[in-house]
């Protein structure tokens, strides 16, 4: 889920370890409600960026704040394309541990792509402008399951010594990822649409 455009990278899927970031808690709102983190998120994003996901319905952006929310690591520095790094490298990591039957590092591995961090912003300023909509967004929980609910299955699999479900459940998250790259990411990945063509 590439774009270049400027500060605009997608890549998710894969969709997905070295240190824990995580967000400091949200401060309290007017009444000592906790803010919502997506408001505070919104507070960084462009104005056009901002435009788009009012138009959102309630459900989609109560839907992508699920999404959010089912991750405890948040980062403050990290982008999207540095956490599909560590997503991959968690893959592999998986892979390695069915690979040479070790459950634990398969499991260990699995659960950690499933809770990947969420990058600085959230996810919104990474997807391209004109997908932030109903429709392109509405995908993104069954990729999620894809991706992510396959990795718990898997981590669950490998606890138990079925190595064979474990490595099912890797192709699994492999076509989640694949088709989540397919939606959002620019194609060739890493082209750019602002450079002149000649």
């Amino acid at each position: 889920m590439l774009t270049n455009k400027p500060k605009t990278l997608w890549m998710a899927g894969v969709a997905l370890a070295l240190a824990a970031g995580t967000a400091p808690a949200a401060e309290p709102a007017a009444g000592g409600k906790p803010a919502d983190p997506i408001q505070q998120m919104m507070q960084n994003y462009k104005p056009e960026l901002k435009q788009k996901i009012m138009k959102l319905t309630p459900e989609m952006r109560a839907t992508v704040k699920k999404l959010h929310d089912g991750h405890t690591r948040k980062s403050q520095q990290l982008t999207l394309r540095q956490i599909m790094h560590e997503i991959l490298s968690d893959y592999q990591s998986i892979a390695a541990g069915i690979a040479t039957d070790n459950a634990e590092q398969a499991a260990d591995s699995a659960r950690r792509l499933a809770n990947h961090r969420i990058p600085k912003g959230g996810l919104f300023p990474y997807f391209p402008l004109e997908m932030v909509n109903d429709a392109d967004m509405g995908v993104l929980p069954t990729m999620n399951e894809a991706v992510e609910g396959s990795a718990l299955k898997l981590a669950e699999a490998a606890e138990k010594g079925d190595m064979a479900t474990a490595a099912a459940r890797l192709s699994d998250i492999m076509t989640g990822c694949v088709a989540c790259h397919q939606k959002f990411r620019a194609s060739p990945p890493g082209a750019s649409n602002l450079l002149l063509k000649k």
